[in-house]
């Protein structure tokens, strides 16, 4: 299970801001509470009323996908209405807005939500590699859609330490790719390098959770 809650509208119209066209992207699958075509829905309406209170004509197609963490699936379903699109709003998980990075990787893609729990699901086959700390403030926007908190081994958020070379790690020896190598060539390749130039203050762990977290549902009390 993964439970998310929502950017402010003044935060999501704010890294929107230089561009027109968005598509929001909906999640109908692991998220609690439940995100899917009616919250993209809400969420287009709400940012082209923002734009217009900020003069600002943004101009939203929602949308939804089974799941965000699918390729295969991202593909499928939104390559055929990625035409004139400038930006992408994920309102999954910050797996799913990883997943569209790679799927469209000529689409800055930003996050409506913060992911804040993640549990444990079985999967049968294949690796799986983990895309998100859940850490709650989620900077997806300013790296390009790369995680150095998840994929720097040592959540680093100003750029690469002494121990990179030639692109690697030195965590691992050198075989994994250094996640400020993968965030500087993601961001000039979208022409936004002013992100990687701005100084990342440090993170309010506060919203950091202790780890083995549970969440427990509480049922209201029938009247």
């Amino acid at each position: 299970m993964i439970v998310t809650e929502e950017k402010t509208l003044e935060k999501i119209l704010g890294f929107l801001s230089p561009h027109k066209n968005i598509l929001v992207v909906g999640c109908d699958g692991c998220t609690q509470p439940p995100r899917g075509l009616r919250e993209a829905k809400t969420y287009a309406m709400l940012i082209e009323m923002g734009g217009k209170l900020q003069n600002k004509g943004f101009r939203c197609k929602p949308t939804t996908v089974a799941k965000q963490c699918d390729n295969h699936g991202c593909a499928t379903t939104l390559t055929p209405q990625i035409e004139g699109i400038d930006a992408i709003l994920s309102l999954a998980c910050g797996a799913g807005v990883q997943t569209l990075v790679k799927v469209f990787p000529g689409i800055p893609v930003y996050p409506g939500q913060d992911t804040i729990f993640i549990g444990s699901q079985e999967r049968e086959n294949g690796n799986l590699y983990e895309m998100c700390r859940a850490c709650g403030d989620c900077i997806l926007f300013e790296t390009g859609g790369v995680c150095p908190i998840t994929r720097c081994a040592k959540g680093l958020l100003n750029g690469p330490c002494g121990g990179m070379y030639d692109g690697k790690c030195e965590v691992g020896h050198y075989e994994r790719d250094c996640a400020w190598v993968l965030i500087y060539d993601r961001l000039k390749h979208l022409g936004m390098m002013n992100l990687f130039k701005e100084y990342k203050a440090p993170r309010d762990n506060s919203k950091l959770q202790a780890q083995l977290r549970e969440i427990v549902w509480v049922k209201e009390a029938k009247a």
